[in-house]
């Protein structure tokens, strides 16, 4: 088993089993302009150790992550290269940046960044994605628990 199919698996396992996620279950995606942008946000000790190796994530009780695939909107749903950049707020306002990480495994092309956060903090996410001339924002928020 590949490690996309791996991190796939493991990350909607995250979405199956957490109880207090406020977003709607199962595949989370918006359709932006040409694209169908695929998006999920999760603590990172919801990953094996030698998975977040691999992929030079940092595992702890205070950090997320945050992976985007962004889709060609057509029959095959075909991988898109893009340029995301992006941040994070809380609901104070206060603002980190956003720093992805381009993963290409066989066919599959996904983003991956990480987030700090607190017990319980609601984190506003938006991002932005190019494409040549093309732009789109995808605009999204996750509560997150401290794994204790």
């Amino acid at each position: 088993m590949n490690r996309l199919i791996k991190f796939c698996f493991i990350a909607c396992l995250t979405l199956a089993f957490n109880a207090h996620s406020e977003q709607t279950l199962g595949g989370q995606y918006k359709e932006l302009g040409p694209w169908q942008v695929h998006y999920i946000a999760f603590p990172s000790t919801f990953i094996q150790p030698q998975i977040a190796k691999a992929y030079g994530l940092e595992r702890s009780g205070y950090k997320g992550i945050v992976n985007i695939s962004v889709l060609k909107n057509n029959t095959g749903n075909t991988a898109q290269k893009a340029k995301l950049s992006g941040t994070a707020r809380n609901l104070l306002g206060n603002k980190q940046t956003l720093n992805f990480k381009e993963v290409i495994e066989g066919e599959s092309i996904y983003y991956l960044a990480q987030v700090d956060f607190t017990n319980e903090e609601i984190l506003r996410f938006e991002i932005e994605i190019q494409q040549s001339n093309q732009f789109q924002t995808l605009q999204f928020q996750q509560k997150f628990y401290v794994d204790k």
